[in-house]
Protein backbone atom coordinates (compact mmCIF):
# COMPACT_ATOMS: atom_id res chain seq x y z
CA UNK A 1 0.00 0.00 0.00
CA UNK A 2 1.27 3.69 -0.98
CA UNK A 3 2.39 5.42 2.23
CA UNK A 4 0.18 9.38 2.01
CA UNK A 5 2.54 12.05 2.04
CA UNK A 6 3.13 14.60 4.28
CA UNK A 7 4.24 17.49 3.95
CA UNK A 8 6.21 19.03 6.63
CA UNK A 9 7.06 22.84 6.91
CA UNK A 10 9.82 24.88 8.59
CA UNK A 11 10.86 21.52 9.07
CA UNK A 12 14.12 21.97 11.33
CA UNK A 13 16.01 18.77 11.58
CA UNK A 14 12.81 16.31 12.27
CA UNK A 15 11.55 16.21 15.27
CA UNK A 16 8.09 16.42 13.83
CA UNK A 17 9.15 14.35 10.57
CA UNK A 18 10.32 11.07 12.62
CA UNK A 19 6.63 10.99 14.65
CA UNK A 20 4.83 11.54 11.24
CA UNK A 21 6.96 8.69 9.39
CA UNK A 22 6.87 6.43 12.33
CA UNK A 23 2.55 6.76 12.59
CA UNK A 24 2.76 5.92 8.48
CA UNK A 25 3.66 8.61 6.29
CA UNK A 26 5.65 9.49 3.48
CA UNK A 27 7.29 12.96 4.93
CA UNK A 28 8.71 15.62 2.66
CA UNK A 29 10.41 18.98 4.47
CA UNK A 30 10.45 22.26 3.75
CA UNK A 31 12.78 25.34 5.55
CA UNK A 32 14.33 27.88 4.11
CA UNK A 33 17.71 26.78 5.62
CA UNK A 34 19.51 23.99 5.17
CA UNK A 35 18.50 20.79 7.07
CA UNK A 36 21.66 18.50 6.60
CA UNK A 37 20.66 16.32 9.67
CA UNK A 38 16.63 16.19 8.42
CA UNK A 39 16.09 12.41 7.99
CA UNK A 40 13.84 12.61 4.96
CA UNK A 41 13.37 14.44 1.59
CA UNK A 42 13.95 18.02 2.21
CA UNK A 43 14.14 20.80 -0.04
CA UNK A 44 15.31 23.90 0.42
CA UNK A 45 12.37 27.22 0.00
CA UNK A 46 10.84 29.38 1.75
CA UNK A 47 7.69 27.55 3.49
CA UNK A 48 5.24 30.26 2.41
CA UNK A 49 5.92 30.57 -1.00
CA UNK A 50 5.86 26.43 -1.45
CA UNK A 51 1.79 26.86 0.28
CA UNK A 52 1.02 29.58 -2.75
CA UNK A 53 2.56 27.85 -5.42
CA UNK A 54 1.94 23.55 -4.18
CA UNK A 55 -0.59 23.09 -6.76
CA UNK A 56 2.05 23.36 -9.18
CA UNK A 57 5.01 22.18 -7.57
CA UNK A 58 5.62 18.55 -9.15
CA UNK A 59 7.30 16.72 -6.17
CA UNK A 60 4.16 17.79 -3.73
CA UNK A 61 1.00 16.71 -6.37
CA UNK A 62 0.12 13.88 -4.02
CA UNK A 63 0.23 15.79 -0.78
CA UNK A 64 -2.69 14.28 1.79
CA UNK A 65 -1.58 16.71 4.77
CA UNK A 66 0.31 18.99 5.88
CA UNK A 67 2.19 19.87 9.23
CA UNK A 68 3.78 23.28 9.83
CA UNK A 69 5.74 24.88 12.87
CA UNK A 70 6.48 28.69 12.14
CA UNK A 71 9.09 30.39 14.29
CA UNK A 72 8.04 30.51 17.96
CA UNK A 73 10.38 33.37 19.20
CA UNK A 74 8.10 35.72 19.36
CA UNK A 75 5.27 33.51 21.85
CA UNK A 76 8.02 31.85 23.55
CA UNK A 77 8.36 32.09 27.67
CA UNK A 78 11.98 31.29 26.99
CA UNK A 79 13.16 34.86 25.36
CA UNK A 80 16.77 34.70 26.63
CA UNK A 81 19.30 34.74 24.01
CA UNK A 82 16.66 35.61 21.80
CA UNK A 83 17.76 37.86 18.98
CA UNK A 84 16.54 38.60 15.56
CA UNK A 85 13.55 40.01 13.81
CA UNK A 86 11.07 37.62 14.43
CA UNK A 87 7.54 37.64 11.88
CA UNK A 88 4.46 36.38 13.36
CA UNK A 89 4.05 33.68 10.43
CA UNK A 90 1.25 32.11 12.26
CA UNK A 91 -1.87 33.67 10.42
CA UNK A 92 -0.72 34.33 6.75
CA UNK A 93 0.19 30.09 7.37
CA UNK A 94 -3.18 29.67 8.62
CA UNK A 95 -4.76 31.04 5.61
CA UNK A 96 -2.52 29.68 3.30
CA UNK A 97 -2.93 26.04 4.49
CA UNK A 98 -6.80 26.42 4.44
CA UNK A 99 -6.66 27.48 1.04
CA UNK A 100 -5.15 24.55 0.31
CA UNK A 101 -8.37 22.03 1.33
CA UNK A 102 -5.76 19.86 3.36
CA UNK A 103 -5.89 18.47 6.51
CA UNK A 104 -3.39 20.76 8.54
CA UNK A 105 -2.11 20.80 12.22
CA UNK A 106 -0.01 24.00 13.29
CA UNK A 107 2.49 23.47 15.76
CA UNK A 108 3.82 26.23 18.57
CA UNK A 109 4.53 27.05 21.57
CA UNK A 110 2.30 27.62 24.59
CA UNK A 111 1.10 31.23 23.94
CA UNK A 112 1.04 31.31 20.70
CA UNK A 113 -2.03 32.47 18.99
CA UNK A 114 -3.37 29.41 18.11
CA UNK A 115 -6.92 28.26 17.34
CA UNK A 116 -8.77 25.57 19.88
CA UNK A 117 -5.41 23.96 20.01
CA UNK A 118 -4.50 20.46 21.49
CA UNK A 119 -1.90 20.72 24.31
CA UNK A 120 0.39 17.81 24.73
CA UNK A 121 3.44 17.43 26.97
CA UNK A 122 6.40 15.27 26.97
CA UNK A 123 5.78 13.31 30.64
CA UNK A 124 2.14 12.24 28.44
CA UNK A 125 4.17 10.01 26.38
CA UNK A 126 7.28 8.59 28.48
CA UNK A 127 9.77 10.89 28.15
CA UNK A 128 10.70 10.06 31.57
CA UNK A 129 13.70 8.21 32.67
CA UNK A 130 13.36 6.96 36.52
CA UNK A 131 16.22 5.65 37.13
CA UNK A 132 18.54 9.05 36.58
CA UNK A 133 21.54 9.59 38.77
CA UNK A 134 21.59 12.70 40.07
CA UNK A 135 17.92 12.37 40.22
CA UNK A 136 17.37 9.56 42.98
CA UNK A 137 13.13 9.87 42.01
CA UNK A 138 13.87 10.06 38.16
CA UNK A 139 13.60 13.02 35.77
CA UNK A 140 10.78 13.88 33.26
CA UNK A 141 10.43 16.51 30.30
CA UNK A 142 7.77 18.12 30.55
CA UNK A 143 7.79 20.44 27.04
CA UNK A 144 4.62 21.63 26.61
CA UNK A 145 3.77 22.08 22.54
CA UNK A 146 0.13 23.46 21.04
CA UNK A 147 -1.37 21.85 18.01
CA UNK A 148 -3.67 23.09 16.04
CA UNK A 149 -5.94 21.47 13.30
CA UNK A 150 -8.78 21.68 10.99
CA UNK A 151 -8.91 17.41 11.86
CA UNK A 152 -10.27 16.09 15.30
CA UNK A 153 -7.35 15.78 17.65
CA UNK A 154 -7.32 14.15 21.15
CA UNK A 155 -4.29 13.55 23.54
CA UNK A 156 -3.72 12.46 27.18
CA UNK A 157 -3.44 14.73 29.82
CA UNK A 158 0.35 15.62 31.36
CA UNK A 159 1.91 13.20 34.32
CA UNK A 160 3.70 15.82 36.04
CA UNK A 161 5.19 14.23 38.71
CA UNK A 162 6.26 16.46 42.20
CA UNK A 163 8.64 13.35 42.74
CA UNK A 164 10.80 13.33 39.69
CA UNK A 165 13.35 16.46 38.60
CA UNK A 166 11.67 18.58 35.57
CA UNK A 167 14.86 18.47 32.95
CA UNK A 168 14.77 21.15 29.95
CA UNK A 169 16.48 21.01 27.04
CA UNK A 170 18.31 23.61 25.73
CA UNK A 171 21.31 25.10 23.65
CA UNK A 172 24.95 24.29 24.57
CA UNK A 173 23.81 21.34 26.19
CA UNK A 174 27.03 19.79 28.30
CA UNK A 175 28.11 16.55 29.33
CA UNK A 176 25.91 16.50 32.31
CA UNK A 177 22.43 17.62 33.71
CA UNK A 178 23.04 21.03 35.65
CA UNK A 179 21.18 23.17 37.29
CA UNK A 180 19.38 26.54 35.72
CA UNK A 181 20.53 29.91 36.59
CA UNK A 182 17.81 31.55 39.57
CA UNK A 183 15.48 34.15 38.28
CA UNK A 184 15.82 36.53 39.78
CA UNK A 185 18.86 36.25 41.31
CA UNK A 186 17.40 35.57 44.67
CA UNK A 187 15.11 32.98 43.75
CA UNK A 188 15.37 29.00 44.14
CA UNK A 189 16.53 27.11 41.06
CA UNK A 190 13.71 26.80 38.38
CA UNK A 191 14.65 23.41 37.49
CA UNK A 192 17.44 21.36 35.74
CA UNK A 193 18.98 21.82 32.53
CA UNK A 194 19.58 18.21 30.80
CA UNK A 195 23.35 17.17 29.33
CA UNK A 196 23.73 16.12 25.94
CA UNK A 197 23.14 12.43 26.29
CA UNK A 198 20.40 12.64 28.93
CA UNK A 199 18.08 15.22 26.59
CA UNK A 200 18.72 12.88 23.46
CA UNK A 201 17.10 10.41 25.76
CA UNK A 202 14.25 12.25 26.76
CA UNK A 203 13.29 13.97 23.45
CA UNK A 204 13.43 10.27 21.89
CA UNK A 205 15.73 11.70 19.14
CA UNK A 206 18.09 8.46 17.77
CA UNK A 207 19.43 10.64 14.66
CA UNK A 208 22.38 12.83 14.01
CA UNK A 209 21.11 16.86 15.47
CA UNK A 210 23.07 19.20 17.00
CA UNK A 211 22.56 20.46 20.55
CA UNK A 212 20.49 23.83 18.97
CA UNK A 213 18.64 21.79 16.99
CA UNK A 214 17.49 19.44 19.74
CA UNK A 215 16.55 22.10 21.98
CA UNK A 216 14.37 23.78 19.24
CA UNK A 217 12.57 20.07 18.37
CA UNK A 218 9.59 18.15 19.46
CA UNK A 219 9.89 14.99 20.58
CA UNK A 220 8.40 12.46 17.91
CA UNK A 221 5.97 10.85 20.21
CA UNK A 222 3.60 13.83 20.02
CA UNK A 223 3.79 13.80 16.01
CA UNK A 224 3.02 10.01 16.10
CA UNK A 225 0.28 10.23 18.19
CA UNK A 226 -1.42 13.27 15.77
CA UNK A 227 0.33 11.60 13.03
CA UNK A 228 -2.15 7.92 13.77
CA UNK A 229 -5.40 10.29 14.36
CA UNK A 230 -4.53 11.85 10.85
CA UNK A 231 -4.37 8.53 9.28
CA UNK A 232 -7.27 7.34 10.73
CA UNK A 233 -9.53 10.31 9.16
CA UNK A 234 -8.05 10.33 6.00
CA UNK A 235 -8.69 6.15 5.28
CA UNK A 236 -12.41 6.66 6.96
Amino acid sequence: MTRPILLDLFCGAGGAAVGYHRAGFDVIGVDIAPQPNYPFEFHQADALEVLALMTTWRSLEDTRAIHASPPCQLHSTQKTGVTGNYQDLIAPVRDLLIATGLPYVIENVVGAPLIDPLKLCGTSFGCIIEDAPPHPAGCDLQRHRLFESNLTLSGPPCAHSKQRRTLGVYGNAGHHDSPNRPSPPAASHRGWKAGKQRARDLMGVDWEVTDRELAESIPPAFTHHIGLQMIEQLTT
